[in-house]
């Protein structure tokens, strides 16, 4: 294959730089994270390399695959192990650009729960336009034949049969592994993943002290609406 290697080059950058910004915001712990970016009219995805420290890792050494995850650069490290996730939502949420999945304490915690994460307050409600789902576990079938394949499968899944939209809650809770979050840039993706963590702090320590006490919907309405779509006025134009 032929590929503008501009366009890859910078790719890289933006994908190297996305993965580096995981530990710096406390995201992961060892090697446990992975930032992906997707160009549709390439038809080309460009992730974190698998188990490569992040004190080691350069540039250069990001995974570019095809979207069925096959290597298109000769002498590449091996992509993530959650590559066929991220490959998964990007063909099924067409509108995403950045996929990034963490093992972070707070957003694992609750996904370990198995219990949705409730609007609780206008700091969740500024990102995520209604509680973020948490999945159901996986099957041993599904385990067994096709793991990162089926997790991605299972969010799909969620999000389609609850009728969520994923471009309002972007982000979800696999059930007893962590959470992906997902956005139109790198930089959002991972913003996106930093705000998921600090909500699930939030919610975990307001269900220690009160409970009972969602958000009302024109109060979440007010503060989602105000950051996103036609007539939103947070920040500079």
């Amino acid at each position: 294959m032929t590929f503008n290697n501009t366009i890859i080059k910078e790719m890289k950058d933006r994908v190297f730089k996305g993965n580096l910004q995981l530990p710096k915001w406390g995201l992961v712990t060892l090697t446990w994270g992975n930032v992906s970016e997707i160009n549709r009219d390439l038809g080309v995805v460009v992730i974190k390399p698998s188990g490569v420290d992040y004190d080691v890792m350069k540039a250069e050494d990001m995974v570019v695959t095809d979207l069925n995850g096959n290597l298109v650069e000769e002498n590449s490290l091996k992509p993530s192990s959650d590559l066929a996730t991220h490959i998964k939502l990007y063909n099924e949420f067409k509108d995403i650009v950045s996929v990034v999945h963490t093992h972070s304490n707070n957003a694992v915690s609750w996904a370990q729960s198995g219990i949705d994460l409730p609007v609780y307050g206008t700091t969740h409600a500024d990102t995520f336009f209604g509680p973020v789902p948490n999945t159901r576990q996986l099957t041993k079938k599904e385990v067994e034949e096709a793991y990162e394949l089926n997790t991605g499968k299972v969010i799909v899944e969620t999000f389609r049969e609850r009728e969520i939209d994923e471009n309002a809650v972007p982000g979800v809770l696999v059930n007893g592994h962590g959470p992906f979050t997902w956005g139109p840039t790198v930089a959002k993706a991972i913003e996106n993943s930093l705000v998921l963590d600090q909500v699930c702090l939030m919610a975990r320590n307001t269900e220690l002290t009160k409970k009972d006490n969602e958000l009302p919907q024109y109060i979440l309405d007010k503060h989602y609406y105000r950051k996103h779509g036609a007539n939103a006025y947070y920040g500079q134009k």
